[in-house]
């Protein structure tokens, strides 16, 4: 079959090349998946890049947004059958250990990333253990089901668990136009916050306040903080998940509400920051990391799709072999939510 396989040195870029490679065989606890769709992440990129590399065997695929039919399964295995539509988890969990008896499988103590430590859906067949999969319904098509774990339940993790958005926070998400955002923005609006989207992409504003933003501040020469201030009665906002990472940190300090809590969804510069602390101490703010997803978040991101009552935001449908032009795109910030790759 063909398949997009990162080639890795100790010193050069990664060489990203479609080529043939053997069609996987399941093991007695594995399916194997017929890849339908597979979005692009940020995290792809990085690898692409050569910017993230711990973790990164040599000759992997990569690609963990997938959406598969099930073709095959394992003599022992007994959650899912052949013909099912499922999504993997971010994590290849086990089922077996203390974390993914606690639930909280994405964080499987014995767990690799699928589509970084072991292969992806950069593939038209992928092999990942049935503990790792969630079953969905076949009324999602597979360009939106794709999207369910990555980057769906992920905003779902951050705005539910981490977050804990309440009815009438405000809530500011930066990035709000891109793969992540654009749907914790959504959420965000489904839990009854009022909503801030935060983007360096003028161009994209009329976009975000379709998707249901209540108000769009540009990261440009006016410090988008006194905005946000402005608009929240200088108040601040009550979360703000935070899709950036660095570039913008000091500002997500200044910008936060008594009590209130950011949320770091993504790092997309791969640098350090610096800020006042006592701008969050006399806040009494708080800071806490949240990424990947569990088994349920995936499910309620089933739900809130299949429902309604959020949209999949997909910007394109490439070819696996135009996954460059993707990653792009991604750099000069084109994108309005993800690109989304067919197998060859």
């Amino acid at each position: 079959m063909k398949a997009l396989v990162l080639e890795r040195s100790k010193s050069a870029v990664p060489k990203l090349r479609l080529r043939d490679v053997p069609k996987p065989k399941p093991g007695p606890h594995d399916a194997l998946l017929r890849v339908l769709a597979c979005g692009l992440c940020h995290h792809d990129k990085l690898a692409i890049e050569g910017t993230l590399r711990r973790g990164i065997p040599s000759s992997v695929i990569l690609g963990h947004e997938i959406c598969g039919e099930v073709e095959e399964v394992g003599s022992e295995v007994t959650l899912i059958q052949p013909g099912q539509r499922v999504v993997p988890l971010l994590t290849e969990a086990c089922g077996s250990c203390e974390r993914c008896y606690m639930g909280r499988e994405h964080r499987c103590l014995n767990g690799k990333g699928i589509g970084h430590g072991i292969d992806g859906g950069f593939a038209p067949y992928v092999r990942v253990r049935e503990t790792a999969l969630v079953p969905i319904p076949h009324e999602i098509p597979p360009e939106q089901a794709c999207l369910l774990t990555c980057p769906i339940g992920v905003a779902v993790q951050g705005a539910e668990d981490v977050g804990k958005i309440s009815a009438g926070d405000w809530v500011m998400v930066t990035g709000a136009s891109g793969g992540l955002g654009s749907h914790a923005l959504q959420i965000a609006k489904v839990l009854g916050a009022k909503t801030i989207g935060v983007t360096t992409s003028e161009g994209k504003l009329a976009s975000l306040i379709e998707l249901g933003a209540d108000d769009v501040v540009p990261v440009g020469e006016l410090d988008f903080v006194e905005i946000v201030r402005a608009l929240t009665a200088e108040e601040g906002a009550n979360v703000i998940l935070d899709t950036v990472g660095s570039q913008l940190f000091p500002s997500l300090v200044r910008a936060l509400a008594q009590y209130g809590r950011i949320v770091m969804l993504g790092e997309v510069a791969s640098g350090k920051t610096d800020f006042s602390l006592p701008e969050l101490l006399f806040r009494d703010g708080s800071i806490t990391g949240s990424t990947g997803a569990q088994i349920r978040h995936t499910k309620r991101a089933a739900e809130l799709v299949a429902e309604g009552m959020v949209k999949p935001v997909i910007h394109a449908r490439l070819p696996l072999r135009d996954v460059l032009t993707g990653v792009g795109w991604m750099a000069e910030k084109r994108l309005f939510g993800r690109i989304v790759l067919s197998p060859e």
